[in-house]
């Protein structure tokens, strides 16, 4: 069968892109070098999405890096968000980085690591002399046979191939040409599992009342294929939200009980959390992250209980602090200002003119304007952080691949020919690491055959 020359040449077309693949594309993605600067640049960029925060307002970056003075000189509002680097893991750039760090581990591994392994599992006899002349380690014995070094490599945990009775091959280790291919696949798999996540997953923010029942809206940042399904059907209560001080009144540790509900409004789920100590549910995260104080129950006389909310006043940098107003008189003439900084029921009460009053603790009243204002409760609210990351069990798996890879790769392939000359047995062999330790054993080996000789 012959072609032509269109047909030769038509053929000649579809396989250069192959070629030009093979040839100029994989040894540049291949490079250790390509994966070193790769792997700097991502941890680079990994790094200032920790320093930099994430998925806040553009006041906030506009306030936190000002144009005069820009941050190292260069570092501003501005660039902060035309780079990206306010939600550096969800860039095009840094999930092309992971991308390409990934196909080239991927590369490395077909056209390196699995051919250096099939390579080990081939083997071949040693049946001259001069073959041992090419060993790092070799040495001749007399007077010994073959068959007694067999007990002893079997003994060290070799596995012998042999097919002639003057003939041995025997090799252990071969985990250890195993180990890089697993590290490669943990750490793409970590980044599968990263680029997965960023690309369907979200963050939300929510600041919930003692007591309050929501669902998760406030979503301030979400990947390309995120979907909220998840959040669906169920809902989530704040049963009681409360705070553990210190005996000098610093704050020790914020909890909240929290229930999931589903659709009909039945308890699925109960959990108390606190700081590291989230609530998980169908791959949602809430984690307890803020605290503030949402509103004050009062009553004026023998009136109904009033709940005033309450909100966090400016006081440039000096402490938290919330306030609110509660009117003394139907017709809203005359009122006062309530204060407080924290749940411990203190709060303070300040007449029209900016005057103190008095301090009252909840369950306390004082009077004010002609009437008896009773403090009766201080209710806080809880802050949430509401992360979900499908990509999470991806990059689980992987860190595990990874760490079992690194240990696999300690082991030595050590590589034992033997050959029986007449009288003179020839010993050689080699390994890929750990020079010393095979060059002691191998000399453990010859002290036990020159014992077997003697007796």
């Amino acid at each position: 069968m012959t072609l032509d020359k269109t047909t030769s040449t038509e053929l000649s077309w579809w396989l250069r892109p192959g070629k030009f693949i093979r040839r100029e594309i994989l040894p540049v993605l291949t490079d250790l070098r390509l994966a070193i600067i790769l792997l700097l640049v991502i941890a680079v960029f990994s790094v200032s999405g920790t320093v930099i925060e994430q998925g806040q307002s553009p006041g906030f970056y506009q306030s936190n890096y000002p144009e005069h003075p820009a941050l190292f000189g260069f570092l501003t509002w501005k660039v902060i968000q035309v780079v990206g680097l306010d939600h550096v893991y969800r860039t095009w750039w840094f999930l092309s980085l992971l991308v390409l760090f990934g196909t080239s581990l991927t590369a490395c591994t077909f056209t390196r690591q699995l051919p250096a392994l099939k390579a080990a599992q081939k083997w071949q006899y040693y049946g001259e002399p001069r073959n041992f002349q090419k060993l790092a380690l070799s040495a001749e014995l007399q007077d010994v046979d073959l068959p007694s070094i067999t007990p002893i490599l079997q003994q060290k945990q070799y596995r012998i191939f042999q097919e002639q009775d003057d003939i041995l091959y025997a090799r252990k280790g071969i985990i250890g040409k195993i180990g890089p291919i697993i590290v490669h696949i943990g750490i793409v798999a970590i980044l599968l599992g990263g680029i997965w996540g960023s690309m369907t997953g979200f963050m939300a923010q929510e600041m919930i009342a003692s007591g309050d029942t929501f669902q998760v809206k406030n979503i301030v940042d979400a990947g390309a294929w995120s979907s909220q399904k998840v959040l669906k059907d169920w809902s989530v209560r704040v049963n009681r939200f409360w705070i553990d001080y210190t005996p000098t009144g610093g704050i020790d540790q914020f909890y909240s009980d929290m229930s999931v509900l589903d659709d009909d409004g039945k308890e699925v789920n109960q959990e108390k959390i606190y700081v590291n100590k989230p609530l998980r549910y169908h791959g949602v995260v809430f984690y307890q992250t803020d605290w503030g104080i949402s509103s004050l129950r009062v009553r004026l006389n023998k009136s109904p209980i009033f709940q005033l909310p309450m909100a966090q006043l400016d006081t440039k940098g000096k402490g938290r602090l919330w306030g609110t107003w509660m009117p003394t008189k139907p017709d809203l003439s005359e009122g006062v200002s309530i204060l407080a900084k924290d749940l411990q029921g203190m709060v303070l009460v300040y007449d029209a003119q900016g005057k103190l009053i008095s301090t009252v603790r909840a369950g306390m009243g004082i009077p004010v304007n002609g009437v008896n204002l009773q403090i009766l409760d201080i209710i806080g609210s809880t802050g949430l952080q509401i992360k979900y990351d499908p990509g999470i069990p991806i990059v689980y798996i992987g860190f595990a691949l990874l760490m079992l890879g690194v240990v696999m790769s300690y082991f030595s392939h050590s590589q034992i020919w033997v050959l029986q000359t007449g009288k003179t047995l020839y010993i050689g062999g080699k390994t890929n690491r750990a020079q010393v330790a095979f060059e002691q054993e191998v000399l453990a080996i010859l002290d036990q055959l020159s014992a077997v000789k003697k007796s």
